[in-house]
């Protein structure tokens, strides 16, 4: 009824501009506030409405402090995690796109591989940082993080132009013995035989790199092709793990174990 009446009276169905209650920050406080959220970015909003009390005496609620952001442009999303980068890390990195910034056919011919564990259990950390559209990749808006060891499913694949491997599951800790015998002799190699001039990529793990890895890869007349250290973020297939985990997240039923979480997700990849 009220919109109705306004609509016959007013010939409109909005508010009239400077109604409503009046905000408790000016437009002062509000860029103070703006400084205070980016000078820590993972700050919540409960601890910047307690630094706002601490550094004005005036006190101000978490949802005010929220709905102030939100009009500057700063939404709370998920931070993008990163492993530590080094210098020389983004150096080789960089000197590797340059190289390959002109293929086009060439990555036709290269079979992205990689390992990639999945938990039993999905959880995001419940850490936000405030940013504008367009920062994700700020530093400030990077959380760094370190692999740890979860319970958990550990698979290796590989990926080509128009075809995959078959997912391997990975149990226990992987050394160069293993990846010959467990996955470069019964899958790798036979996968690149069946590709006319494929190329090999792989991390630079050092299961990957050992010596009688390398000269495995020589006997088998296997090409590899160069990878910069601490890049997975650069290989598709990293695309490929993302898809599967956010499906893995949507999954309702449960799992109980490691063996549970392969038969019932992973065993007919």
């Amino acid at each position: 009824m009220r919109v109705w009446k306004q609509w016959t009276d007013e010939c409109r169905t909005t508010r009239k501009s400077g109604s409503g209650p009046r905000n408790v920050t000016s437009a002062r406080d509000d860029r103070h506030l703006v400084r205070m959220a980016r000078t820590d970015r993972t700050a919540s909003s409960r601890q910047l409405a307690a630094l706002w009390s601490i550094a004005t005496g005036v006190s101000l609620c978490a949802s005010s402090i929220r709905r102030r952001l939100l009009q500057c442009g700063l939404r709370a999303r998920t931070p993008l995690y990163r492993i530590p980068l080094t210098h020389d890390h983004r150096r080789l990195r960089l000197q590797w796109a340059n190289q390959h910034r002109d293929w086009r056919a060439d990555w036709q011919h290269v079979v992205f591989s990689d390992e990639s564990r999945f938990n039993l259990w999905y959880h995001d950390g419940r850490i936000r940082v405030r940013r504008y559209a367009g920062e994700r990749h700020l530093p400030e808006c990077i959380i760094e993080r370190h692999s740890g060891r979860t319970p958990g499913v550990m698979v290796w694949g590989a990926i080509a132009y128009h075809r995959r491997s078959q997912l391997l599951r990975i149990v226990g800790n992987l050394n160069s013995n293993r990846y010959i015998r467990e996955v470069l002799q019964p899958e790798a190699v036979p996968f690149l035989q069946s590709l006319p001039g494929a190329v090999f990529q792989q991390d630079n793990a050092r299961p990957h790199t050992a010596r009688i890895v390398k000269s495995f890869f020589a006997a088998q007349q296997v090409q590899l092709h160069p990878w910069p250290a601490c890049s997975p973020d650069m290989s598709p297939i990293e695309h490929v793990w993302d898809v599967i985990g956010r499906r893995l997240a949507r999954d309702p039923r449960p799992v109980a174990s490691a063996d549970e979480l392969w038969e019932l997700r992973f065993s007919k990849c």
